[in-house]
């Protein structure tokens, strides 16, 4: 019996040493070292605003009839926008003739700078296509870089919004000198018959009305703004950002609106990185110093027709792209005696394994050097793990 008894126990023994020396091999999830695209993002949010928008104001001053338009109505050059009643003493006034008369030659002249701008917008884009031709002829027979083609696409795209910029600004100066002439008008003929007169304004653009900001009937002076007109059809983006990202971003860069509402986010192209900051106040309560990007869609208008002026989007701006990269994601890495490490699956045990890392965005990390293509990283390594601990993996992605 004595010896059955120690027997049992020196197995036992065994056993336990034999465990103590094999532990049991702990779970883990992995993923594999790949090659593949990476792109380098700017997430911030921004919001949509209508590119060219109008405030109607009166020519004259007199009484403004009750406007009966409302936010959203749809216009056409030919629309009524308001009827002013004009007083009789601003009719008498020589002074304010005189200024009529300035209000006239100033718009003459606005008119003839928008016509010169028109024209020098359209060569512009004329020359900014040449330029494009050339270099997506080069780019396709790998003549010229990435980045040249990136910056002649972004310069025609600028020249094409410049045109139609210039355009409204002509239309605008037409519809200035319109209503100088008119006002000037209003001190021909017969002051009697002239005072009885009502003063028309006319929309000078299609599009929607945005605001009504003199909706009853009151007496307003020359320059009163009465309505604001635009085309939400025709949208940018602003995004505001860190001035240390802005410094990243180049013209013409891709960028994708997320969280718009719609079911597949949207494309679109940066068009102006302002000069200038501004000072703004974190969430947190901090100072930033931030730049607005400013983007054009890259969508077909029915694309974007659910979108008006001043809603919010989501933006990711691409500042680097490489097409082949070895890529971990970021939940391997961390940070060991100041340096990069991952927990690669060798054998079946962790190895501790020192990497240098060039690129990252939110998902995934450029790997430069320490590991090799096809090699199993550990994601998410527990407190648990350390160098030389037995693994099994139950999950790999």
């Amino acid at each position: 019996m004595k010896t059955l008894l120690w027997g049992t126990l020196a197995i036992a023994l065994g056993i336990v040493v034999i465990l103590s020396l094999n532990p049991k091999p702990i779970s883990v999830q992995a993923a594999l070292v790949k090659v593949g695209p990476l792109r380098e993002t700017v997430q911030e949010d921004g919001k949509t605003r209508i590119r060219e928008k109008y405030t109607v104001s009166a020519p004259v001053s007199g009484r403004l009839s009750r406007i009966e338009l409302n936010p959203g109505d749809h216009l056409t050059e030919k629309t009524l926008l308001a009827v002013i009643l004009p007083s009789e003493p601003a009719i008498l006034d020589q002074r304010a003739l005189a200024e009529a008369n300035a209000q006239v030659q100033g718009a003459e002249a606005a008119l003839l700078r928008a016509d010169s701008r028109v024209e020098q917008a359209r060569i512009n884009a004329e020359l900014s296509e040449a330029k494009f031709s050339r270099a997506k002829k080069l780019a396709e027979n790998r003549a010229a870089s990435r980045e040249e083609y990136d910056i002649a696409k972004a310069e025609r795209l600028l020249a094409n919004q410049e045109i139609e910029t210039a355009e409204f600004e002509a239309e605008i100066a037409k519809f200035e000198l319109k209503m100088a002439k008119a006002a000037l008008d209003q001190f021909s003929g017969d002051a009697d018959d002239v005072a009885l007169k009502p003063f028309e304004i006319f929309s000078p653009v299609s599009g929607r009305v945005l605001r009504v900001l003199q909706e009853s009937s009151t007496v307003v002076s020359v320059g009163t703004p009465l309505i604001e007109l635009g085309d939400p059809s025709n949208l940018e983006i602003e995004i505001d950002v860190l001035s240390t990202d802005a410094v990243r971003i180049q013209i013409g860069a891709e960028l994708t609106i997320e969280h718009w509402g719609g079911s597949t986010p949207l494309r679109g192209n940066v068009r102006v990185v302002e000069p200038g900051a501004f000072t703004k106040i974190s969430s947190l309560g901090v100072e930033e110093q931030r730049v607005n990007i400013i983007a054009d869609f890259n969508e077909p208008p029915e694309r974007i027709a659910a979108l008006g002026d001043g809603y919010r989007v989501e933006a990711r701006i691409t500042v680097n792209e490489i097409e082949k990269a070895v890529l971990v994601p970021n939940s391997s890495l961390f940070r060991h005696d100041r340096k990069w490490h991952v927990l690669e699956v060798v054998n079946g045990t962790a190895t501790l394994t020192p990497v240098k890392i060039g690129l990252q965005n939110e998902e995934e990390t450029q790997i430069l050097d320490g590991l090799d293509v096809g090699a199993r990283v550990i994601e998410y390594p527990s407190d648990q793990l350390k160098p030389g601990t037995r693994v099994r993996v139950e999950a790999q992605s």
